[in-house]
């Protein structure tokens, strides 16, 4: 792994390309860009495993390269920050993920003004952890948790099932986008109060047919709009969407790729120069 030599000026040139020697350099930051690198050895990402500084170890914890041992190791870490990313990294094993799940670690998020149990938010996410650890924080008290499971597409539809009545709609919203959602429960969410759940719902490959063309007519131009960049939307649907009052809605049909060459040529000559940009540009 080289560096430029802007970045560092070792006594020894040899430093500049060496890994090992870099491993060790004084300055925590070149250390941390070693941890981060997919190039570095398995040999030398564990050894930083244990440096001194807390960013380092987090780099190493991010690193596809860490062992599963290192990874052991750094969930016991003292910096939530550290554990958090060990719970993120795919070679976590579902053990250390297991113990992760109970993680106490709270970060305060300014812009909700609340606290996060980031480490707890990580393993939901990640698609290495069992279904019974998977379960259980999807019935998590805290609803970051609970979104951060509705997320993953290893969740069962047990536990989906339950989730699309949620009080917290980024849960509801979540298990919109998860790409494991049954049809029945696109379904369900596809006549959701809260009108971003239904364009979630919307842009789900797996919704069906049928679904899409009801939600042709939401009341919300912003559902159209993410109904008319679906990929698997009918040429008939887009064709109506075509003469939507919102300029947004015609440029998604103008951008899809199912989008008639006679929906194209109209659009092509539209008011809105956004909407003729996007016509013109595909596939004319």
């Amino acid at each position: 792994m080289a560096l430029p030599a802007t970045e560092l000026r070792p006594e020894n040139k040899k430093e500049l390309n060496d890994p090992e020697e870099l491993s060790r350099y004084w300055d925590w930051h070149v250390r941390r860009k070693v941890a981060w690198s997919a190039d570095t050895s398995e040999k030398i990402v564990d050894a930083l495993a244990r440096d001194r500084v807390q960013w380092v170890r987090e780099a190493v914890a991010g690193n596809s390269r860490a062992t599963p041992q290192a990874l052991a190791r750094l969930a016991e870490d003292s910096s939530g920050y550290v554990r958090s990313a060990v719970a993120l990294n795919s070679r976590a094993t579902s053990e250390i993920l297991e113990m992760l799940a109970a993680d106490e670690m709270v970060d305060y998020d300014c812009t909700l003004q609340k606290n996060r149990y980031l480490v707890r938010e990580a393993a939901a996410k990640n698609q290495q952890v069992n279904s019974r650890t998977l379960a259980f924080l999807a019935r998590d008290s805290e609803e970051h948790v609970r979104a951060a499971a509705a997320s993953n597409p290893l969740l069962s539809v047990e536990s989906m099932s339950k989730m699309v009545k949620d009080v917290f709609w980024e849960v509801r919203n979540n298990i919109a986008k998860n790409p494991s959602t049954p049809v029945e429960l696109l379904t369900y969410l596809s006549m959701d109060r809260i009108m971003d759940v239904r364009a979630t719902a919307a842009q789900n490959p797996r919704t069906p047919a049928a679904v899409l063309a009801v939600l042709a007519a939401d009341r919300s131009w912003e559902v159209r709009e993410a109904l008319a960049r679906n990929e698997l939307l009918e040429g008939k649907i887009l064709d109506e969407l075509s003469g939507h009052w919102s300029w947004m809605v015609r440029v998604a049909v103008a951008e899809n790729p199912n989008a008639s060459t006679e929906t194209l040529k109209r659009l092509a000559e539209d008011q809105d120069q956004s909407v003729q940009k996007a016509a013109r540009n595909w596939r004319i």
